[in-house]
């Protein structure tokens, strides 16, 4: 929660080291900082692209066990992006928990791919997983949850980034150690797995 100290402007060493790399090696480069602006902080994820042109997302949910809410203000936005025909929506730890925030999204947007960025503890590693494959089934949509490692004063990290299908399947798993992984994600399927099974048009509006 040293946000005073950590926090760093939008035209701060992260954002252009996040440019550098994306421009090296011509991709999408994304995670999240802390992000003082107008005298706020944020929790804020930044998709930067190739070119130097990037869209961001400030974190939804507060994790006020950890007292974030003191310290950090909440997004109002939700961010869909669209890379070689994916439309994707990302999003950061806690929000995972809530359905209805990746529902909302859904209906508006119909995104085929979530992307979440963590730092999920060890002791709830259990639920990192099983909530990460609930939004795939429950959204028919592919998931990608990319999780730390390590340890910090209050808790140790054990990674277990996942790539996972729109029937929950884990495609692809990092385990407990730093690395790369990689899984093909077939648009084409997805689109008639949708059409056949059109759970997504019945979802009831909340009124």
């Amino acid at each position: 929660m040293n946000a005073t100290e950590l926090a760093e402007p939008m035209n701060g060493k992260t954002m252009h080291w996040m440019h550098k790399i994306a421009m090296q090696y011509d991709c999408v480069v994304t995670g999240s900082l802390i992000i003082t602006e107008d005298e706020k902080f944020y929790n804020r994820l930044i998709w930067m692209n190739s070119d130097g042109s990037y869209n961001y997302y400030d974190k939804r949910h507060l994790f006020t066990l950890a007292k974030e809410h003191h310290t950090y203000t909440p997004g109002k936005k939700r961010l869909i992006v669209e890379l070689k025909g994916w439309k994707i929506c990302p999003m950061i730890c806690y929000d995972l928990r809530f359905p209805e925030l990746f529902r909302e999204v859904v209906v508006q947007s119909r995104p085929e791919l979530f992307v979440v960025i963590a730092n999920f503890p060890e002791k709830r590693i259990h639920h990192w997983v099983r909530l990460l494959q609930a939004r795939a089934i429950e959204n028919q949509a592919y998931v990608a949850g990319v999780n730390r490692i390590g340890a910090d004063p209050f808790a140790s990290y054990p990674g277990r980034s996942l790539l996972i299908d729109p029937h929950g399947e884990i495609l692809a798993d990092a385990g407990q150690t730093e690395g790369i992984i990689r899984a093909e994600l077939d648009l084409a399927a997805l689109r008639k797995y949708r059409e056949a099974l059109p759970f997504l048009a019945d979802i009831r509006s909340r009124s």
